[in-house]
């Protein structure tokens, strides 16, 4: 494994002695320097070279003690460089112009003269945060490159997403879509089963078949073995006329079986004898009918409890689950709740801060289904174009303001869980979104039992 460069950091001071005091120090804990004298000579620096983090004074001429020429240059550094983080180098006699750049972004300031250990400690968590931010950067350009290679390749039917757990079952998806296999989709209800199975049906080599779908959770026991399979009139009371099944109508196509494992037995024996040879009646006739049909089916229900409970053929599931794809619930994906809630949201409505946060912290035991039908709701409700966590109408829950530190309400489990997967596993950012640092995030993690990443 390479061993990482040392961090760089750039001195930008009229002053020389400033310099080699900064090089002095710096150079005994394991970090490089660079120095100029002028804001021209720092930006063309920053311009060819790699830095982790500037220092920069506030006035660069002997007559000069309005802070201005220190204004000029941070506006400049920020314009070309909007996450380098930027130590101010201040006097008592521009103190207020410091920290009117504090909030305008730069990272810190120090006084003139500086106290060594403060400014070490200072250096070192920017620097850490700084390595965080860009491994987080490298991680996010690499998911979107992935993404963007997907989009390419597959057909993937306007999906929402932005969670690592969403793209890994999209992944599989739209690998398998290619094979003639059987595929069983699972998950809990409200995940977009049925959406996973238009895509592996859009990239299969059935695309230009039709698609057809059948929830056998939704019908009667006794009318779903006539709705797969067809009937004959008088086969049942109310048959007044022979009627196809669902596997007729997708035949050169694919049938998605939803609710699977409510299927009745009998139904059960039928289904696996298609899957087999392909082959069926319809209800209440005899002859044999063929029919060449991708089927993919999907359950929220524990198929191998069913199995051992006698109401699942062991066969049966075997066959349906040459390759399964995991859907996980909405809560372990967070990343889709935002990305999905501004697709829900109809054109003029935003949500406010809060608002984002209430959805963030919300559990989603409906999951996508119960997000778009909270989002529409809070649509009609809202007065303005902008959505509020009143207008949302979910249960009370502790939502904490990302980056309120010291004072602010503790972060549950979720929170810090949520916040270290925004972050991609970097403590540092999550410590940072979260207002804390990274050592009191740490200790958290511990009390808490979630394990370090």
């Amino acid at each position: 494994m390479p061993t990482r460069s040392p961090p760089t950091v750039l001195v930008i001071d009229d002053n020389p002695s400033v310099a080699t005091a900064l090089e002095t120090l710096f150079s005994l804990h394991d970090i490089d320097t660079r120095a100029v004298t002028t804001p021209e000579d720092g930006l063309a620096l920053l311009a060819r070279e790699p830095i982790d983090l500037v220092m920069q004074d506030m006035n660069f001429h002997a007559d000069t003690t309005s802070g201005e020429e220190g204004i000029a240059l941070f506006a400049q550094i920020r314009a070309a460089h909007p996450d380098l983080p930027v130590i101010l180098l201040t006097a008592w006699t521009h103190l207020e112009s410091a920290v009117d750049l504090v909030k305008a972004g730069a990272a810190d300031y120090l006084a003139k003269p500086w106290d060594d250990r403060k400014l070490l400690a200072t250096v070192n968590n920017l620097l850490e945060l700084s390595q965080a931010r860009q491994e987080l950067a490298r991680h996010r350009n690499s998911e979107r490159r992935r993404r963007s290679a997907l989009e390419r390749e597959f057909d993937l039917r306007g999906l929402v997403y932005a969670d690592a757990a969403s793209e890994a079952a999209l992944s599989l998806a739209c690998q398998v879509a290619r094979s003639e296999l059987p595929v069983l989709i699972t998950g809990p209800n409200g995940v977009g089963k049925e959406k996973y199975a238009e895509i592996i049906h859009a990239n299969s080599s059935v695309r230009s078949g039709p698609f057809v779908a059948l929830n056998c959770g939704a019908l009667p026991g006794e009318l779903i073995e006539a709705e797969l399979f067809g009937a004959e009139a008088g086969a049942y009371t109310g048959a007044n006329r022979a009627r196809e099944g669902k596997f007729e109508a997708a035949d050169g196509g694919t049938l998605f079986l939803d609710e699977i494992g409510t299927l009745p037995l009998a139904g059960q024996v039928k289904l696996l004898r298609v899957l087999e040879t392909g082959r069926f009646e319809r209800l209440g006739g005899n002859r044999e009918r063929a029919v060449k049909v991708r089927v993919i089916s999907a359950t929220n229900a524990d198929l191998p409890a069913l199995i051992a409970a006698g109401h699942f053929r062991e066969d049966l599931y075997y066959r349906l689950n040459a390759i399964e794809v995991r859907l996980p619930p909405l809560a372990q994906r967070t990343d889709d709740i935002l990305p999905l809630a501004g697709h829900f949201l109809p054109p003029g409505k935003k949500l406010d801060g809060d608002a984002e946060r209430a959805l963030l912290a919300h559990a989603w035991p409906g999951n996508v289904r119960e997000l778009r039908n909270t989002i529409q709701r809070a649509s009609l409700l809202a007065r303005g174009e902008t959505i509020g966590v009143a207008d949302l109408g979910l249960p009370a829950a502790p939502v904490r303001a990302v980056g309120a530190g010291n004072g602010g309400d503790e972060p549950d489990r979720a929170t810090i869980e949520a916040a270290l997967a925004r972050a991609g596993g970097v403590v540092a950012q999550a410590a940072s979104d979260l207002g804390l640092s990274r050592q009191a995030l740490y200790r958290r993690l511990e009390r808490l039992g979630i394990d370090r990443p």
